[in-house]
């Protein structure tokens, strides 16, 4: 489902200091990988490559098949919407809305009809535990709710990849262990690549295999983490 072939990436400077060199990543649709590194490695930036949110000096990205790194700027916001979720650490869920209306939010983006998307947001906030709260501002749920509502959201239109960044980082180990584990059984059941990067082996031990980023590259070290 997501395929990173050969990436290359340089920051900025005089001179430019290379953070990927021939870097690989493949992710099968259902599974989940954790990238795990030192601060400065580049886990975030790599996210960030992936969805096309930042440029890369070489290599191909494939999702489903369709090339991310070769697109312009409109074809890459449009494959974007469709095709990506995003889970950030710091939730961004959007204070003027209902938690239904955060959710139904892509869906709008994606041009399906306000009830049609409200319907979905509604049923994947009942999956989320969150049903009866559909309707209720943002500012009256907790960190671990609110990071509920940013997975659903992040789901409700199907992405073929679902990109987390640090998704637990500002929850109690208690809400951390139960927000990751919607999370990974919500991206197996619809069939998504996830890609979940997090500073904790914790977290990242229940993922189908753990990547640690160093040198510019990727390091398999399932069982070892």
């Amino acid at each position: 489902m997501l395929s990173v072939q050969s990436l290359r990436k340089n920051l900025p400077g005089s001179p430019p200091r290379l953070l990927f060199d021939d870097l690989v990543l493949e992710v099968a649709a259902g599974e989940c990988v954790a990238i795990v590194g030192e601060s400065g490695t580049g886990k975030s930036t790599l996210l960030n490559c992936i969805a096309g949110l930042e440029p890369v000096d070489g290599g191909r990205i494939r999702v489903g098949g369709q090339r991310v790194d070769d697109l312009d700027d409109d074809a890459l916001a449009r494959l974007r919407r469709r095709a990506f979720g995003f889970v950030f650490q710091a939730f961004h869920i959007l204070p003027h809305l209902s938690l239904v209306q955060n959710v139904a939010l892509p869906l709008w983006l994606l041009k399906v009809s306000g009830a049609e998307a409200l319907h979905k947001a509604r049923a994947l906030l009942v999956r989320v535990g969150l049903g009866e709260r559909a309707d209720d501002a943002p500012h009256t749920l907790s960190g671990g709710e609110l990071q509920r509502v940013a997975i659903a959201r992040a789901l409700v239109h199907a992405p073929r990849v679902v990109l987390a960044d640090e998704p637990t980082g500002n929850l109690d180990p208690g809400r951390a262990t139960e927000v990751l584990d919607l999370l990974l059984a919500q991206i197996r059941e619809q069939g998504a690549a996830g890609v979940l990067v997090t500073h904790s082996r914790a977290a990242a031990r229940r993922a189908d295999r753990v990547l640690e980023l160093g040198a510019g590259r990727l390091v398999d070290i399932t069982g070892c983490a």
